[in-house]
């Protein structure tokens, strides 16, 4: 999204019912998107995936979008749902066997690769645990450290003030660093 301006004047746009804005926002954040689910999903294939999910997601609910806030920040949240939905799916996929083989010299270790690829997923099975072990401090982790949004921008998204935040990410941190390093 390289005209931050052009692309918020194209969400604003879209939400209000144009579908010609609508298409040139598809095509505008079709890259950025893709890249953004990388961040989460690191095997292309399930990077693609996600991101025509995110697309889709963006088709149907732009009309949600309000200005409030930044469209780039409504987007991070879109992705960052959808990629780690599409790893639940892929995951489930692969649980049920539905997953085409994973075809690799070696036997690759599950709980880093991925279940349709190859591509390490401990943070994603980190995150999983941590959404079942402690649901508020996810977010936090996901915006700052997947998202790389600014700490304000991020604390606004969450809908906490600041210092709220910089707490739940930093206990975020702190539980999810041990089961990563065991994962390694």
């Amino acid at each position: 999204m390289q005209d931050t301006a052009r692309t918020e004047e194209l969400a604003r746009r879209a939400a209000a019912g144009d579908t010609a804005a609508l298409e040139e926002l598809l095509a505008a954040v079709r890259p950025e998107v893709l890249r953004r689910c990388g961040r989460f999903l690191p095997c292309r294939e399930d990077a693609e995936e996600a991101a025509q999910d995110v697309l889709l997601q963006i088709a149907r609910r732009i009309s949600t979008f309000e200005g409030r806030s930044r469209f780039g920040t409504w987007l991070y949240t879109v992705v960052a749902n959808c990629a780690r939905q599409k790893y639940r799916e892929l995951k489930r996929r692969a649980a049920e066997g539905a997953a085409p083989p994973v075809e690799t010299v070696q036997v690759a270790d599950p709980r880093t690769t991925s279940v349709i690829a190859g591509s390490r997923i401990d943070l994603l099975e980190a995150l999983e645990r941590l959404e079942r072990e402690a649901p508020l401090l996810v977010e936090p982790l996901v915006y700052r450290d997947l998202c790389q949004l600014e700490y304000a921008e991020a604390a606004e998204r969450v809908g906490v003030p600041l210092g709220t935040f910089k707490s739940r990410l930093h206990e975020a941190r702190r539980r999810v660093r041990p089961w990563l390093l065991a994962a390694s």
